[in-house]
């Protein structure tokens, strides 16, 4: 939590009325690069057209998941440590 408040600070034009925190993507993207060295690693589409977005730093291990809705705005939606890149596995009897 601590460090979602300190990205908070960063980020200029906030729409505080709403939580989790939220501003434009290109604001959360820079403010997480500058401040933290993180870089956008996964991204994916959900049902309702939210754009997923996984952020990381691998040289330090710190984390942060994003929620880009349809109306622009990037919201918070949790932070971490300890971030390790994985090859994707097969599981046996799954379609390829």
């Amino acid at each position: 939590m601590e460090r979602i408040l300190c990205a908070i600070a960063l980020l200029p034009g906030l729409a505080l009325a709403d939580t989790p925190p939220c501003a434009p993507h290109d604001k959360v993207a820079e403010a997480l690069q500058a401040q933290y060295g993180e870089a956008a690693h996964a991204m994916g589409l959900a049902q309702d057209n939210t754009v997923m977005e996984l952020y990381a730093a691998p040289q330090t291990g710190t984390w942060t998941l994003t929620a880009t809705l349809p109306n622009g705005l990037t919201c918070l939606v949790a932070t971490g440590k300890a971030f390790e890149e994985v090859k994707p596995t097969q599981v046996k009897g799954a379609p390829a």
